[in-house]
């Protein structure tokens, strides 16, 4: 739009801009890259005692937290880019989430607590607590067990005034290593439901996209250009990718109703690394995960 409006101002007529996509992929904005470094400290009970978070670039959306912790540092550092920067979905809430929940099971695993009972344990706001208790029990949470080829991970999030939780299963083709997604639950909590059935599409179309992210959407660079700037060459998610996805709706009438467009997606790429590390015992902690595979990381 800046484009046609210098270009218009120009020339004095109406202008219209149409970029190819390969050049879109060139010249348009990047999703921020970032650095996200955490410190906790945690009582062998499983409370959180201190909690130190340092953005470094990629945005501050989604950096407070609403866990229970008493000490608390929460640091978001802008930087100099090369490249041109851009939102993802829910900005960069998608990044804080991704290295909160996937350090949360770190801190679960280093003090040998379940997942969900950790969480629980350091959350006091309610409405976290329901949704994550919606999203277990729709899943069945704890009446499965991990093997290499199969893994379960949860992970739950809070952004616009939204709570969403979410359970994942997924699946390790032990002959060539790829990850895939094979069933998702999703609670969520925006306030009093309207209209169910867009809610629900909301939140369907917010796990699809957000698994591209996770897994294997990827921008790749050789000597300053681009390889990798068509569909043909840039894998986003397709039919064969769909896992089952069921959703939770916590119809609130009694708190004033929040936006369900973005807050879906953020604890999604969280689920499936825990997922991950429950299955092969590897944590996974940049993004995307496994972009060609666990054999080839």
């Amino acid at each position: 739009a800046i484009e046609a409006a210098r270009l218009a101002k120009t020339v004095g007529k109406p202008v219209k801009v149409v970029w190819t996509r390969e050049e879109e992929f060139t010249w348009a904005y990047f999703r921020p890259a970032g650095v996200i470094d955490v410190n906790a400290g945690v009582t062998l009970e499983g409370k959180v005692t201190a909690w130190e978070f340092q953005n470094i670039n990629s945005g501050g959306a989604g950096i407070q937290n609403k866990y229970d912790f008493p000490n608390q540092r929460i640091e978001f550092h802008p930087s100099q880019s090369p490249l041109r920067q851009g939102s993802y979905r829910c900005l960069a809430a998608t990044a804080n989430h991704f290295a909160r929940e996937s350090f949360m099971d770190e801190l679960a695993h280093a003090v040998g607590m379940e997942p969900l009972e950790f969480r629980l344990k350091n959350i006091q706001d309610e409405r976290l607590r329901n949704v994550l208790q919606a999203s277990a029990e729709k899943f069945g949470w704890g009446n499965y067990t991990s093997t290499p080829e199969r893994g379960f991970g949860l992970a739950c999030g809070f952004e616009k005034e939204s709570y969403m939780a979410i359970c994942v299963e997924i699946a390790i083709d032990p002959s060539n290593g790829e990850v895939r997604v094979v069933r998702v639950v999703e609670s969520f909590d925006c306030g009093p439901v309207i209209n169910p059935d867009h809610l629900k599409n909301q939140i369907e179309g917010m796990i699809m996209m957000g698994l591209g992210g996770a897994l294997f959407e990827a921008i790749h660079f050789e000597n300053g250009k681009i390889l990798n700037p068509r569909f043909s060459r840039y894998r986003v998610p397709r039919f064969r990718d769909l896992p089952k996805i069921e959703t939770v709706l916590i119809d609130r009438k009694d708190i004033p109703s929040a936006g369900g467009g973005e807050t879906p997606i953020v604890g999604i790429a969280p689920a499936v690394g825990n997922a991950i590390f429950k299955a092969t015992g590897k944590r996974i902690r940049s993004l995307p995960m496994v972009p060609n595979g666990l054999k080839a990381e």
